[in-house]
């Protein structure tokens, strides 16, 4: 089991931390544009990645259906039902992106920060607006691969991806001189690479079965409809970024740019901690499809357990490295100390984050959607306590900053918590090719 366990996470591992590169390789390309460029990035990435990832039931969902379908030896069943997935994708990628390039407006003035700022993310935004539909099947297309066991095919799309992506927001940033919209139009280009390449990827192993690639509307309304739990989740859990970038967003503009560089940090080691999530939901969906429930225990608190370590190992690093991140993403020295005093307690929170994310992979896997709906809805309520305490205190500066963290580490803490106790009951383990 260990090694099974390993032979999915590390390459998910791998993967996952190339997707977070997008906005890291921008992030350190635009801060040197100047702060407001920064600044302005850090608002766009926030709405533009809450447009993407309130769709990543497209990638979990799918994963779920995939792996418990063959767990039941269904495999043609499981192959459809991913590629209902994958169409689904489309036709919301399109919606999404319509109505970002629409409002990109609105939506920046929502978040309150200096005109210089606002005209950067507007920027970025609409332009960035034409990568959603790729993004999203690649989530889908993804999941189906997941599914079938298969994390080494997205690692080898992810590492070209973000190697495609830097080279061209450099190019196009500092070579041509198209300042932020460089950057984003680099993004989309190697994003609808991506895509496509994926696509390809399922299509032809579709094929090799003999399963469907027809669009069926009561296929993919049948995966909206399973979707809609995990979308549920999905919007509690982006609107605690959000309202965390929004109160960022008053505490200066050297503060904002902090914090968006902070929460590119946490977001890339995220990923890096999914990577045992990735393997929690197929291995989990794959069990209880065959109904060994033993297995699916044991395999549960043995990730659990390797999520700490993994964790306080991420923590170190970033200790460590506090000091030097801050280097690579501004030249200017409010941003460098407000950063750097920031990572310390991101790091701090590094092994709550693993136990989470575990459980949450794992809980997807079951199929557990509507449970995890309402629980994450119950943890931003518990949250917005603690994070309006910081908005209405008036501390601002780097002191609000850190307290803002302080905050989100709370949160983290509330949701580990909770998914600790729904994963030592029974519930959630229902066997079968679906829940």
């Amino acid at each position: 089991m260990r090694r099974e366990v390993l032979r999915l996470a590390v390459p998910a591992f791998l993967a996952l931390v190339a997707e977070p590169m997008f906005l890291l390789a921008d992030s350190a390309i635009v801060g040197y544009l100047g702060t407001a460029p920064l600044a302005g990035l850090g608002v766009a990435s926030g709405i533009l990645l809450t447009a993407v990832n309130i769709f990543v039931f497209l990638a979990y969902g799918t994963t779920a259906v995939v792996s418990r379908r063959l767990g039941a030896g269904d495999q043609k069943g499981a192959v459809s039902a991913g590629v209902d997935g994958m169409w689904l994708a489309l036709v919301l990628g399109v919606v999404a992106a319509a109505a970002i390039a629409i409002w990109a407006g609105p939506l920046v003035a929502v978040f309150g920060t200096s005109p210089e700022a606002s005209a950067e993310a507007v920027t970025y935004l609409r332009i960035s607006a034409l990568g959603i539909p790729p993004m999203l099947v690649v989530l889908a297309a993804t999941g189906v691969l997941r599914g079938m066991l298969d994390t080494q095919t997205p690692l080898v799309v992810a590492t070209v991806g973000f190697t495609v992506n830097a080279l061209l927001s450099l190019f196009l940033v500092h070579g041509v001189g198209w300042g932020i919209g460089g950057a984003a139009w680099g993004s989309v280009i190697a994003q609808t690479g991506m895509g496509l390449a994926l696509a390809w990827v399922v299509v032809r192993g579709a094929r090799q079965i003999d399963a469907s690639l027809a669009f069926t509307p009561a296929g993919v309304l049948r995966s909206a409809i399973d979707g809609v739990p995990l979308l549920v989740r999905t919007l509690a859990l982006r609107a605690v970024l959000l309202v965390t970038t929004w109160v960022a967003a008053g505490l200066g503009v050297a503060e904002l740019a902090a914090h968006q560089v902070a929460m590119t940090v946490w977001g890339a080691l995220a990923f890096a901690l999914d990577a045992l999530a990735i393997a929690a939901q197929a291995l989990t969906g794959r069990a209880l499809g065959a109904g060994d429930v033993a297995g699916t225990r044991a395999v549960t608190w043995m990730m659990v357990r390797w999520s700490v370590w993994f964790g306080l190992g991420l923590g170190v690093l970033i200790v460590a490295l506090h000091r030097v991140i801050p280097l690579g993403f501004s030249s200017d020295d409010a941003v460098r100390t407000a950063l750097a005093l920031t990572l310390l307690v991101v790091a701090v929170g590094q092994p709550i984050a693993g136990i989470a994310f575990v459980l949450d992979g794992v809980l997807i896997g079951a199929g557990d959607a509507r449970w995890l709906a309402v629980a994450q809805t119950v943890f931003l309520v518990a949250y917005l306590p603690m994070v309006l305490a910081v908005w209405f205190s008036g501390v601002d500066g780097r002191a609000g900053l850190i307290w803002l963290w302080i905050a989100f580490t709370g949160y983290m803490a509330v949701r580990t918590a909770g998914l600790l106790w729904r994963a030592r009951g029974d519930a959630w383990m229902v066997t079968g090719a679906a829940r």
